[in-house]
């Protein structure tokens, strides 16, 4: 069963994925065996596929290092859930299919906790209950059936909440490669 890994605030780019272990450093098949390899050493050898981060305030602050998030998507996080996210890393994670979820867990749940996050609805189920988290947008929810933003882009030719049929320009064609 997925289970939580619980970080503090302020958690940045850095911390995810230190710049020294970017892909074009450590390799492409390799660069997410180090995520938090400061911060959590234990993390990227112990972490499950579903497992879900929670995070206090401002997660993902830093530089807009795409890598940071992609390091997580190859260790098949199930979703992140904090109060707050630095913007460009958000949409770093929602581009590339990662369940983002603002909301404040810090206090309710703790490391290792097993958890079940329906990342459709945002409802979280742990031992002693329930969470709804606030549901992704319509546009969203369309975007995760897919795999991620840019996996719907890929298959449709359009973004997610377009309304089929509307071709993407070429400006916006070449922005999603």
């Amino acid at each position: 069963m997925p289970r939580i890994w619980k970080f503090g605030d302020s958690v940045n780019t850095d911390d995810i994925l230190p710049g020294k272990f970017a892909p074009f450093m450590a390799g492409e098949d390799v660069f997410q065996t180090f995520a938090f390899h400061y911060v959590r050493p234990e993390f990227a050898a112990q972490v499950q596929p579903g497992d879900v981060l929670i995070g206090g305030r401002n997660w993902g602050l830093g530089s807009s290092r795409e890598y940071a998030p992609q390091a997580l998507k190859k260790l098949h996080i199930g979703g992140i859930v904090a109060p707050s996210f630095a913007r460009i890393h958000y949409r770093n994670l929602l581009n590339l299919g990662i369940p983002a979820f603002e909301y404040d867990l810090t206090e309710l749940l703790e490391d290792g906790d097993e958890v079940t996050l329906d990342a459709q609805t945002g409802l979280l189920t742990y031992a002693d209950g329930t969470v709804q988290l606030p549901p992704p947008p319509e546009f969203l929810r369309e975007a995760l059936k897919e795999g991620s933003i840019l996996e719907f882009f890929k298959k449709h030719g359009r973004f997610p909440g377009e309304e089929p049929g509307a071709e993407a320009s070429t400006e916006t064609a070449s922005a999603a490669e």
